[in-house]
C-alpha cells in the first residue's frame, strides 16, 4: 500500500511538528515539556541537530548540564556546526569541565567564517576567572573580523568596566547606542560609567530613555531615583523608588539603601517603617 502523500504544509516545513512545539515549548520557558518533544525526534533521528540543540537547551534550563553534554558532543561530531559547539562548552563548563570548555570554544573560534556567539562565550568564561588579559585582545579581534558587531562592542565594554577603565568602556557604549539608540542594555550600560564618573544629570536621562523602551524594569527605576537623589530631587527620586519597589518588590531592600545612602537621605530603624514609606505590602 502506498504511503500517504504529504499535505502542502508538511512540503513546506521539513521540521516535525513535535519539534516545532518543542521550540515554543522553549522559548515559553518550558523546558520540561520541550525535552519529553524533541527527545522522540533526537531519538528516530541522531542526525538531526536542531532536535539535539533543543534537549541540549531544555536539559540545560533544567540544571541539568551533564545530561546535556552527550547528545551536544554527538550532534557537534556529526555537522561541525559553530552553535552546536558552542551549546557544547555551555554545558561543559556549566558540568564543572571547564578546561574542556575552554578548549571547544578555542575550536570553534578558530573557524572561518567567524561566529560571534563562540567569542562572546569564550570572553566570558575567561572573565568569570578574571583572566581579563585574555579576553580583551580576544573580543577585540573577533571585531576586527566582523567589525561593529554590537553584541561584541558591548561585552569588550563591560569587560573594560569591570577593569575599571571607564573611558574605553564608554567610548564603546557610545559607539552601540549611536548604531542601535534603541538597544536598551547600551543606554543602562553608558548611564553607569556616567554615575561612576559623578554625571548624574546626563545619566537621569539614559536611564529615563531606558525605560521608556522598558517600563517595568525595576532595576533602571531604582537607578534613575539614585541618580534624582544626588542631584538633590528628592521627591521625584523618592517617587521613582516606591514605584520600582511596587513592581518588584523583592528589589524593596535596594530601594531602601538607595534612600539611606543618598545626601540627605532617610535612614529606617525599623524595616516596616521603610515599606510603609516605599508603600510596599510585606505580607
Amino acid at each position: 500500500m502506498s504511503k500517504r502523500p504529504p499535505s502542502a504544509p508538511e512540503r513546506a516545513s521539513p521540521i516535525p511538528q513535535a519539534l516545532e512545539q518543542a521550540i515554543i515549548a522553549l522559548q515559553m520557558q518550558r523546558p520540561d515539556q520541550a525535552e519529553r518533544l524533541a527527545f522522540p525526534v533526537l531519538k528516530s533521528n541522531r542526525g538531526n541537530i536542531l532536535a539535539a540543540q533543543v534537549v541540549g537547551r531544555a536539559l540545560l534550563m533544567q540544571g541539568r548540564a551533564s545530561e546535556a553534554i552527550d547528545p551536544l558532543q554527538r550532534a557537534a561530531r556529526r555537522s561541525d556546526d559553530p552553535e552546536t559547539e558552542t551549546l557544547l562548552a555551555v554545558a561543559l563548563a556549566a558540568a564543572g569541565r571547564d578546561d574542556e570548555a575552554l578548549d571547544q570554544l578555542r575550536r570553534t573560534t578558530a573557524r572561518r567564517p567567524p561566529f560571534p556567539p563562540a567569542f562572546l562565550e569564550l570572553a566570558g568564561q575567561l572573565s568569570k576567572t578574571g583572566r581579563f588579559d585574555e579576553a580583551v585582545p580576544l573580543l577585540e579581534s573577533a571585531l576586527a573580523l566582523v567589525p561593529g558587531h554590537v553584541d561584541l562592542l558591548m561585552a569588550l565594554g563591560y569587560l573594560h568596566l569591570k577593569r575599571n577603565e571607564r573611558t574605553r568602556a564608554r567610548a564603546l557604549f557610545l559607539r552601540v547606542r549611536d548604531a542601535a539608540p534603541q538597544r536598551h542594555d547600551a543606554l543602562v550600560a553608558l548611564a553607569k560609567v556616567m554615575v561612576l564618573d559623578g554625571e548624574y544629570a546626563p545619566a537621569a536621562d539614559l536611564y529615563r530613555h531606558a525605560l521608556g523602551l522598558q517600563p517595568d524594569d525595576a532595576d533602571t527605576r531604582i537607578n534613575l531615583g539614585k541618580c534624582l537623589l544626588e542631584m538633590g530631587e528628592r521627591d521625584a527620586g523618592e517617587a521613582a523608588l516606591r514605584a520600582a519597589a511596587r513592581t518588584a518588590p523583592q528589589l524593596a531592600g535596594r530601594a531602601m539603601l538607595a534612600l539611606a545612602a543618598a545626601p540627605h537621605g532617610r535612614f529606617f530603624l525599623r524595616p516596616a517603617h521603610a515599606a510603609k514609606f516605599l508603600r510596599v505590602d510585606r505580607n
